[in-house]
């Protein structure tokens, strides 16, 4: 089995505060099937691995990220072009996940908000932190109802707080931005 398989499903489903049962029940297996596979006692079939990747809404190479590292690297380094997809692009954001391992206090995202583009729907922040330095282009933030225009070299941290963002402008945002505990 890919090293860190298993501790990935059980981050990203701690993550989401689902129960081995909520996720054994949406994929079909049986919660000693889910046990074994986040403690690597057993391998995942790929079948299975593509029912909980779309069930987390991440590709299925999302696993297998570090397969190709080094053993020394693996689950600490991440190099640029082994930084993962994640999420949906539906809304204009593109995001890949550079943290290394998801089962540490925070990870990281680098985040692409692309021109003329915005989110309509209030993101929760319940129960995390989050944080960012815009390291090009200009990003609008809402948090607390008031509008917040950050540029380049501008950063910003809040918690427990729904927000926000648009890109008005004629060029793409990118951030890294930091979310504490992982939410991927």
């Amino acid at each position: 089995m890919t090293p860190h398989i298993g501790e990935d499903i059980r981050a990203l489903r701690k993550s989401r505060n689902w129960t081995l049962q909520a996720l054994c029940n949406s994929v079909g297996r049986s919660v000693g099937w889910l046990s074994q596979v986040e403690r690597g006692q057993t391998a995942p079939s790929i079948q299975d691995l593509s029912a909980l990747a779309a069930e987390f809404e991440v590709p299925i190479s999302f696993f297998f990220r570090s397969a190709s590292q080094s053993e020394e690297e693996r689950g600490l380094i991440v190099r640029g072009d082994m930084a993962e997809p994640i999420g949906s692009e539906e809304s204009g954001l593109r995001e890949r996940l550079l943290s290394p391992n998801l089962n540490g206090n925070f990870e990281m995202i680098h985040s692409t908000f692309s021109a003329h583009s915005a989110c309509e729907t209030l993101i929760s922040t319940k129960g995390r932190e989050d944080g960012g330095v815009v390291i090009d282009g200009q990003l609008d933030l809402q948090l607390g109802g008031t509008w917040f225009t950050l540029a380049t070299g501008d950063s910003f941290q809040f918690s427990d707080d729904a927000y926000l963002w648009r890109n008005p402008y004629d060029a793409p945002a990118t951030v890294i931005w930091i979310v504490s505990p992982p939410v991927y």
